[in-house]
């Protein structure tokens, strides 16, 4: 099997790419080395590698030839830094979008797994949150993200082009993002705990977030590849574990000193996944606890 995993030198698609090549999978790697959050990139010298932009429609389109699965996870990944260049989200995360599914339609690719967030809930939403609810974009980066599920959504339906798309929950882990205040907050939390700085907690710290090891991240992914599924095609799923924590809880796990900081716009205020539909559709359970993985950093 021929895969394609875009923004493959990141956080999740480092991992991911790592899973398929010791499946046995021929991995493409489309990278450009835009994140801001990472200190390092992650290029796995037996894949196939180039840095590329995944707008560049011309350069990239020959890669697809010959190709069963792409796995879409580049983006604009952050909320916070999308409130400062709009523009920029907008053409990562919708065009970008757009130029994969018409070079993997124009190939012949088999089927597309796309990345999304759990941003789409927002705050209109009661918790537990459920594929059927309305979408309550806050940001830049959720609206630009379930722009990109509308755009899967519409390929397969008017084009047969096969798409499964994923609304992740707060994924952290191995290789995570810490540089700058924008990363996720557990890596932010390790890193200023490992540099005897003060944890820095946004607003009262009450908020509370469904956390997923990106080890299930990646399973999810891996099953969304088995092609013999057909009822997963053109579906949404949670990838979430199904329970939360706060801040403060997780400043609790990490370490003692901490400060606050004032709150930011744009955020939900609780994320908690119902993962009903991707247990009993995709065969997904997730296994990493994360008060046993934050016990051994």
């Amino acid at each position: 099997m021929k895969a394609i995993v875009t923004g493959g030198a990141g956080f999740i698609g480092s991992n991911l790419v790592d899973k398929l090549l010791s499946l046995g999978y021929e991995v493409t790697v489309i990278d450009n080395e835009s994140s801001d959050a990472h200190d390092q990139f992650y290029w796995n010298e037996k894949a196939n590698n180039y840095i590329l932009d995944i707008c560049d429609y011309d350069n990239i389109k020959p890669l697809f030839k010959g190709v069963d699965l792409v796995f879409h996870i580049a983006a604009e990944a952050r909320i916070q830094p999308t409130l400062l260049n709009p523009i920029l989200a907008a053409k990562s995360n919708f065009l970008g979008t757009c130029t994969i599914l018409q070079c993997a339609k124009e190939a012949g690719v088999k089927r597309v797994i796309y990345s999304s967030t759990s941003s789409a809930y927002g705050l209109a939403n009661d918790t537990p949150n459920v594929e059927t609810m309305q979408k309550d974009c806050l940001n830049p980066y959720s609206v630009t993200k379930v722009g990109g599920e509308e755009l899967c959504k519409m390929y397969t339906d008017l084009f047969g082009l096969e798409t499964v798309f994923f609304r992740y929950f707060n994924v952290y882990g191995e290789r995570q993002p810490i540089k700058g205040q924008y990363a996720p907050v557990i890596g932010i939390f390790m890193r200023q705990r490992d540099n005897g700085e003060d944890m820095t907690i946004v607003g009262d710290g009450e908020q509370r977030r469904d956390f997923t090891h990106v080890s299930d991240i990646v399973e999810a992914n891996v099953l969304a590849g088995d092609l013999s599924n057909k009822d997963i095609v053109g579906e949404l799923f949670n990838i979430g574990t199904g329970e939360n924590f706060s801040i403060l809880e997780i400043k609790d796990f990490v370490g003692e000193k901490y400060v606050h900081i004032p709150p930011r716009k744009g955020e939900a205020r609780i994320t908690l996944a119902s993962n009903k539909k991707a247990k009993k559709l995709l065969k997904w359970e997730p296994k990493v606890k994360l008060t046993e993985w934050i016990k051994d950093k």
